[in-house]
């Protein structure tokens, strides 16, 4: 019989605690940690800058983690932001434009080592899209639970 929790939540944790000691390896010469890999990434990308909240939410992670990393790529001079500003940019110097394309470059090497040419390209984006329906599908079930968790206590304190 087939135990489709265990399967999907093992699958899933192992490709993320391998992705997480990838990161971690992979930025090991910068004094860096896997959650700085997706800041540097996402700061790459947005050449104007990120606010501490929007990395937040395209990282989703929370915001003291996010603080904390932020404050670590500021005194290693690999990014720059106002910190007398509320919600200043934050965008990255030299430095940490010189640890993007680090990233870029064993992101690339990784997705290649996680490549099966067996899967075939075809496979490969009907997999990542099911990967996401059932992303959204559990996001929506947990948005659920929590609504009628509220809906429950708000019945309790009336």
């Amino acid at each position: 019989m087939e135990n489709l929790f265990e399967d999907f939540t093992v699958a899933i944790l192992r490709i993320n605690k391998l992705v997480q000691r990838i990161k971690l390896y992979e930025m090991e010469e910068y004094g860096l940690k896997a959650i700085h890999v997706m800041c540097v990434y996402y700061l790459a990308h947005n050449p104007k800058g990120l606010t501490a909240g929007e990395l937040i939410a395209l990282t989703l992670e929370d915001k003291a983690a996010i603080s904390r990393a932020i404050k670590i790529l500021r005194e290693k001079e690999y990014v720059v932001y106002d910190s007398s500003k509320y919600n200043s940019a934050i965008t990255l110097t030299p430095s940490g434009e010189r640890v993007a394309r680090h990233i870029e470059e064993r992101a690339k090497e990784a997705v290649i080592a996680g490549k099966d040419d067996a899967l075939g390209e075809t496979n490969r984006k009907i997999f990542y899209d099911a990967l996401n329906v059932i992303a959204n599908n559990l996001h929506n079930y947990y948005a659920a639970l929590q609504q009628k968790r509220q809906t429950e206590e708000g019945e309790e304190n009336a």
